[in-house]
């Protein structure tokens, strides 16, 4: 690889030959027509790449090819015609086209071609849905199974409706079966249902469009969805009568005379509101993890801000930080003991994560997610808060503790990177996190590029094949991994980051360029108490690397905890919930 200003003879003795720079380009493409080929990349790269990385310890070589630069960008483009002929590609604008109703592609075999988001969440449907995971007894199932095959073959009428009973809410389903176009091997046939979803964000729309409290918003969800009077009170802890009063008042505010008009209503303006579909996901999978809904408002210039929370909603505020992979729920026992101690957890969205929109560029990326940290806070008229940060993600804690010292009580970091100083201390990670962190800090020009193939593999692979692939380097997290609330919890919040129809690989690529930015003045600028569990099988910052670091940073305090590694927080929950506590302000 030719460097454009080589730092010196040694340096440019250790560029690779026309034939290492081949095979780098060779398997660039091949990477690029099939992304299961990346782990080749992977390996060829840090054979032929490593050697460049050893600059003096405070100036790092940077790593400039335009030749190599130019590879990677017609790479991508073949990379993104890959992504678009994918089978399941062309299926997701049918489905998008039904924003409301519970909707799935299927040929009748065992797995689904795909669903809409309301099939998710009104079926309890996640990535590579089978058909029996469908809340029908098991006569309805092989019943649908045999029509479905009948219609997508061109056997049977051109549309079949059957009547079913939700084994989930006890209440009848209708479904309708139709052909639709298939690009793939097989014929495919769209199955419709009666079963809605509110759309995320719409309350928002409700609440403007008939000046509706947000307690009255809440009721029309309940209607619209088909609930009776008695269960709205239940679920609200008020009485029936109460509800009622409420349900007068919101039909004098829309203007309508029944609930059933107010269903129409309210289902016309779903018609009309302009929701964007991209970027919706599911917050929860089934399980033991509770389903919750997204938040959302908007900062000054109009971007869309997304947060969830859990937890006790009038418990004593802990703000959640999800690291690069979106990691924005926790395992089940955990968010149940969060409720129990009376904590209010607060998990916002990063930009370019689930719907929270990207920052325009020319933002500084630690600049604009503290102030969305901040909107967000104020925004709930949260005044004072403790921090959990994981990984690289301390530096946005300490970002918010520095923009609002009155705000965060003490932060608690869990497997977190220090800002690294020393090529070495980039050579001592695992391969995975060295080749994407390495390439972010000494070759940030081509790391699009590599991130854009690795979610295309993950896609590829399947979320817990990829995740094992990347963390298999640390025997602790791939036991920790082999838990199902740990596995069930990284499963579900990762959908905001590698959801199917997610797009947040140019946000990864700023969060792992802005990682490996030199933040050291945060580090020693922090007023706040910072408490750091550091494991010792962390693939990402091992040991000796955490130690190196400590002499510098003698005010943090750093302890570290056997067998974990990066998923220290989902192993030791309890252990961090105990150090938390002195920092949970005072209600």
């Amino acid at each position: 690889m030719r460097m454009s200003e080589p730092k010196s003879p040694a340096d440019a003795a250790q560029a690779p030959s026309r034939e290492h720079r081949a095979e780098i380009v060779d398997r660039l493409y091949e990477v690029a027509l099939d992304p299961i080929r990346l782990e080749d990349l992977v390996d060829v790269w840090e054979g032929r790449i490593a050697p460049l990385r050893a600059g003096p310890s405070h100036d790092p070589v940077q790593l400039e090819d335009p030749e190599m630069e130019a590879h990677m960008a017609r790479a991508s483009v073949f990379l993104d015609r890959f992504e678009a002929t994918r089978e399941d590609g062309a299926y997701r604008s049918v489905l998008e086209d039904i924003p409301r109703s519970a909707a799935f592609l299927s040929d009748g075999g065992a797995v689904l071609a795909g669903h809409n988001r309301p099939a998710a969440v009104a079926f309890g449907l996640g990535t590579g849905a089978r058909l029996s995971d469908l809340p029908f007894e098991a006569e309805d199932i092989a019943l649908l199974r045999g029509v479905i095959a009948s219609v997508a073959s061109g056997r049977a009428e051109k549309v079949v409706t059957l009547r079913m009973r939700s084994t989930k809410t006890g209440s009848p389903v209708i479904v309708r079966v139709g052909p639709v176009e298939s690009p793939g091997p097989k014929p495919l046939a769209l199955v419709m249902s009666t079963e809605l979803v509110w759309p995320e964000g719409f309350e928002v729309t409700v609440q403007e469009a008939f000046g509706l409290t947000a307690a009255e918003v809440e009721i029309v969800r309940g209607i619209t969805l088909g609930l009776p009077v008695k269960d709205i009170a239940e679920a609200r802890g008020r009485s029936a009568e109460t509800v009622r009063t409420q349900v007068r008042s919101i039909l004098a505010k829309t203007e309508t005379h029944s609930q059933s008009e107010l269903v129409r209503v309210v289902l016309g303006l779903m018609d009309v509101a302009v929701l964007p579909s991209e970027g919706a996901v599911v917050v929860a999978k089934p399980g033991t993890l509770e389903a919750l809904s997204f938040q959302q408002m908007r900062d000054l210039d109009g971007r869309r801000l997304e947060w969830i929370e859990f937890g006790n909603p009038s418990g004593a505020p802990c703000v959640f930080m999800h690291l690069d992979f979106g990691l924005i729920r926790w395992p089940a026992s955990a968010e149940r003991a969060a409720r129990r101690m009376g904590m209010r957890v607060i998990v916002p969205v990063r930009a370019g994560y689930g719907r929270t929109e990207l920052h325009p560029k020319g933002v500084g990326h630690l600049e604009g997610v503290t102030a969305d940290y901040i909107a967000v806070l104020e925004h709930l008229g949260v005044r004072r808060t403790a921090v959990i940060a994981l990984g690289a993600d301390l530096r946005f804690a300490m970002s918010l503790s520095l923009e609002r010292p009155e705000m965060v009580t003490g932060i608690l970091g869990c497997a977190c990177q220090l800002p690294l100083r020393t090529p070495v201390q980039y050579e001592r990670m695992d391969k995975w996190q060295r080749f994407i962190l390495a390439n972010a800090r000494y070759a940030p020009k081509i790391l699009p590029f590599l991130v854009k193939a690795g979610f295309s593999l993950a896609r590829r692979l399947g979320k817990e094949k990829f995740f094992a692939q990347v963390n298999g380097g640390s025997p602790a997290d791939m036991e920790a991994f082999a838990d199902p609330e740990i596995r069930e919890a990284m499963l579900a919040g990762s959908e905001v980051c590698l959801g199917e129809r997610i797009l947040a690989s140019e946000a990864f690529t700023r969060e792992c360029i802005g990682s490996e930015k030199d933040w050291s003045h945060l580090v020693k600028r922090v007023q706040v108490p910072v408490v750091l569990l550091q494991g010792d099988q962390d693939p990402q910052t091992p040991v000796q690397t955490i130690r190196e670091l400590m002499a510098e940073y003698t005010h943090l305090d750093i302890s570290f905890v056997p067998n974990t590694g990066q998923l220290l927080f989902f192993k030791e929950w309890p252990r961090v919930f105990g150090l938390l506590e002195r920092f949970l302000p005072r209600r």
